[in-house]
């Protein structure tokens, strides 16, 4: 397994317009949601890396963030919804979540 930093981004197309992800490594998934005005590519590596043991880490940038399409949700439960409508368009039923700052309010 390389490390996070050596993820290459990928874009996952879901109701609420394209997002950009990176995943690494198998096993039950975590999504990391990041605080504001960040994107997939903010996160330490080492920190990402020490999580993806035994996990399956999906990161990915909000809507309108970074490479994503469409704008960007004024409201809070907007974000949710649309993690939600992220996740899935990538087919998983559960995930874990990991909020950061914004990213728990999101969570």
């Amino acid at each position: 397994m390389g490390t996070y930093a050596d993820v290459k981004t990928q874009t996952a197309e879901a109701a609420n317009g394209d997002h950009s992800l990176e995943d690494e490594s198998d096993g039950r998934p975590l999504a990391p949601l990041q605080h504001f005005s960040d994107n997939l590519d903010s996160w330490n590596p080492t920190l990402i890396d020490a999580l993806a043991q035994g996990r399956r880490i999906v990161t990915f940038d909000y809507r309108g963030v970074n490479a994503t399409t469409s704008w960007t949700p004024h409201r809070v439960r907007a974000m949710a919804e649309d993690a939600v409508e992220f996740i899935t368009a990538l087919g998983l039923a559960r995930i874990d979540l990991l909020g950061f700052s914004l990213g728990s309010s999101v969570a």
